[in-house]
């Protein structure tokens, strides 16, 4: 399934963020990326499409991998059950797992034996009127789904406040720019130091942030 393009690329946005960071990285080291996804990151979708809808038609995640692999979800700190019928709204908080060790894992996985045991925790859609324009949600990343989709929601791209983006590279060390190999600012290429010498402080400024990577 092909992702939907439209929801991903800078210029296309509803609301365009206030800066463009695209980065090539060394395929090998995408991982060092992977916990913004922990935190959470802002990704685009049409609000009040169901969870399928956004994973499988709009970002190009397969069926089969929603289905056997993505095994706990919680939307807006509810567990999921069917993510044909829950639904993304605008501000949404999607998060995904695989499978979770125990009982709790057991517990809270969708639609399994102890489901019926979890109604004060579970998500239930509610008969409302559903805003279907293009909006945002944040999308957390636990366990092996970080390692397994993180490196395809870099590189369709995610958005994340500038202040965090400045955070986390402010912490970071000579070494873990040597896995850089390209940076574009706003579409513009620019020298590496420049970037390091740059600050997103604001907490208003939204970045759309892509890392692709590269042998």
């Amino acid at each position: 399934m092909t992702p939907d393009k439209d929801l991903h690329c800078c210029s296309n946005a509803e609301s365009k963020p206030s800066s463009c960071l695209e980065l090539g990285w060394d395929s090998a080291l995408i991982s060092v990326f992977f916990p913004l996804f922990q935190q959470g990151v802002m990704l685009q979708a049409r609000s009040g499409s169901s969870i399928r809808g956004v994973l499988c038609r709009q970002y190009g995640i397969a069926d089969e991998y929603l289905d056997n692999r993505i095994n706990t979800l919680f939307l807006d700190g509810k567990a999921v059950d069917d993510v044909d019928s829950a639904s993304i709204k605008e501000g949404a908080v999607l998060s995904l797992s695989a499978s979770m060790p125990g009982f709790v894992g057991a517990a809270l996985r969708k639609g399994g034996f102890y489901a019926g045991m979890r109604d004060s925790v579970t998500h239930t859609e509610e008969n409302a009127t559903l805003d279907r324009g293009i909006g945002f949600f944040v999308l957390k990343l636990f366990n092996m789904t970080i390692r397994e989709l993180g490196p395809r929601f870099l590189n369709s791209g995610i958005r994340i406040k500038a202040h965090r983006l400045d955070q986390f590279f402010g912490e970071k060390s000579d070494k873990f720019w040597d896995g850089c190999r390209s940076v574009l600012l706003d579409q513009r290429e620019i020298p590496l130091a420049e970037l390091r010498q740059r600050r997103f402080q604001t907490n208003s400024e939204i970045v759309h942030f892509r890392v692709t990577g590269q042998s």
